[in-house]
């Protein structure tokens, strides 16, 4: 390598003018002038003996270590504890080399929890539902999605055989309810169900309803492996199947969709993902994986609370459109655009951010913070990677 001048110091020798700004490796020292770490601390730091909580590690369990870190010196010092060094760069190298959801959920967990030990902030309250928003509760549908997509199957394809049956089969059409009583229902009742209370009042009723409807189907599913989210669904879905089939053989089906879609495709899919939620969970105490079972409720359990908390957002603007839009006298034009607009808006912000939060390392737990490339060690030797952090 070149220089300026000699890196030893000593002057060029005139003999050799080719060597004039050269130096070999074997002229310079090979000990580094100033060690790693050097200005990190200014304090002397102490490490007490490490206490572990138990002398035995089951098979996919934690063991968790306390040791006892003090500043010995006169002035302020910052150190950082090793396992945190180890355990951040384990969440790097697994990111990129293994790829593997559960692990990586479990190293963001740990380091997002040491992380707010040892810099001791917190986060400001409307950064904070900023977040939930933009990672936690689209991360958590997202983690979930192939429930979620059971559970819409669950939901729509009995309805969809159900009504195709009975439109098709007078004896079944008239198996549900006498010919009178349907077409007084479609004639009569349908419409005016919308518009027979004011809309504040009808707004704070379906949408109290609904929000029962998704809790019990989550509920019943945490409780029963799955099977009770199945069968809330299926069992919720049959009504749509039957109405429809009366709308159809009325010939009214087109003023039976132009007011159902409007709230229904919010409505619905708020209450199929609440379903997911909940056969997820009971999924998840049938087949742990490689967790013991009570650490998989507990991890499925806080993701499906973030699920449930940021439904409520949906199932408001549901019920918004419920009570102020669809029994409202607007064209059905406008009633479906609006439903439509927002359904589609709602379902691309989960799928895009889902992905991106599923990017970050974000699973949708609600202790869970995102991190980026920029929070992750330099790279290099996997296990001798170092971040910086500090403790106080």
């Amino acid at each position: 390598y070149s220089y300026d001048r000699k890196t030893t110091g000593r002057p060029a020798n005139p003999d050799l003018a080719s060597e004039e700004y050269k130096a070999r490796y074997r002229e310079t020292t090979n000990t580094a002038l100033y060690p790693f770490g050097y200005g990190l601390t200014y304090g002397a730091i102490s490490y007490g003996p490490v206490e572990m909580e138990s002398d035995k590690l089951a098979w996919a369990g934690t063991l968790d270590l306390a040791v006892t870190v003090t500043n010995t010196g006169s002035h302020p010092a910052e150190e950082l504890v090793q396992l945190y060094q180890r355990t951040s760069a384990q969440l790097s190298y697994t990111r990129t080399y293994l790829r593997d959801p559960t692990l990586v959920s479990r190293l963001t967990r740990l380091v997002a929890s040491a992380n707010g030990v040892l810099y001791g902030k917190r986060t400001k309250s409307w950064r904070a539902v900023g977040r939930f928003f933009a990672d936690t509760f689209p991360g958590a549908v997202y983690h979930c999605r192939h429930a979620v997509l059971v559970a819409t199957a669950l939901f729509f394809v009995p309805a969809i055989l159900l009504g195709a049956w009975i439109t098709t089969n007078p004896s079944a059409l008239d198996a549900t309810a006498p010919r009178k009583v349907r077409e007084h229902y479609v004639h009569d009742l349908f419409e005016q169900y919308y518009s027979d209370q004011p809309a504040p009042v009808f707004f704070a009723q379906v949408t109290t309803n609904n929000i029962q409807v998704g809790f019990l189907a989550y509920g019943l599913g945490a409780v029963s492996g799955g099977l009770g989210a199945a069968y809330l669904l299926v069992l919720n879905g049959a009504p749509l199947g039957i109405i429809s089939s009366w709308m159809i053989a009325e010939g009214d089906f087109g003023r039976f969709l132009g007011f159902i879609i409007p709230h229904g495709a919010l409505e619905l899919s708020a209450i199929c993902i609440a379903g997911g939620a909940g056969l997820h969970l009971g999924w998840a105490m049938v087949a742990p994986g490689d967790r013991s079972r009570a650490d998989a409720f507990r991890e499925e359990g806080l993701r499906s609370v973030t699920i449930l908390i940021g439904l409520m957002t949906m199932f408001l603007a549901a019920g918004l459109i419920e009570g102020f839009v669809t029994g409202r006298g607007m064209p059905t034009a406008v009633r479906i655009g609006i439903g439509v607009l927002l359904w589609v808006a709602y379902l691309s912000y989960l799928v895009s951010q889902g992905r991106a939060a599923a990017a970050k390392g974000v699973t949708g737990l609600l202790t869970e913070a995102p991190r980026s490339w920029e929070d992750e060690p330099a790279r290099g030797r996997h296990d001798d990677l170092v971040v910086p952090g500090r403790l106080t």
